[in-house]
């Protein structure tokens, strides 16, 4: 079995990708927009606009691959029970990160060092995705 985490967004995946783009570096394998895709994979008409969302995308943040794409249905009820953790080797990346990701977010607990991180952060960025941007206990 493979997880795969799938980040889903109502419009906005592209802006979400430039976003993830500053904060991770994360590196686009692979983009598909509707208007692209096979008409067969949904049973409506789309809007002029829904045809420039994307449909898949996959990308690498670090080595992990993850999926992101535009949904078409209406939003669920958002949850920031499950959420990303990010463990980057330094406290400057990790404050890089949170900088491009408060923006228009909700930080949920702020920059600070704990018992088992020496810079952590936990943030809903702009988009209602949650990220947990830590460091190991360490002195970088």
């Amino acid at each position: 079995m493979i997880i795969t985490p799938t980040l889903h967004f109502h419009g906005e995946c592209e802006e979400a990708i430039g976003l993830y783009q500053q904060a991770f570096d994360i590196r686009i394998d692979f983009m598909l927009h509707y208007t692209d895709a096979n008409q067969q994979d949904w049973n409506h008409e789309l809007t002029e606009e829904q045809k420039g969302y994307v449909y898949h995308a996959e990308a690498y943040l670090g080595e992990q691959r993850i999926m992101l794409s535009d949904e078409l249905a209406p939003a669920a009820a958002a949850s920031t029970s499950l959420f990303l953790t990010i463990t980057f080797e330094t406290a400057t990346q990790v404050k890089k990160a949170y900088e491009v990701l408060k923006a228009g977010g909700t930080i949920i607990h702020p920059l600070r060092s704990t018992t088992y991180s020496s810079c952590m952060v936990s943030l809903v960025d702009k988009f209602g995705i949650r990220w947990g941007l830590m460091t190991e206990q360490t002195d970088r």
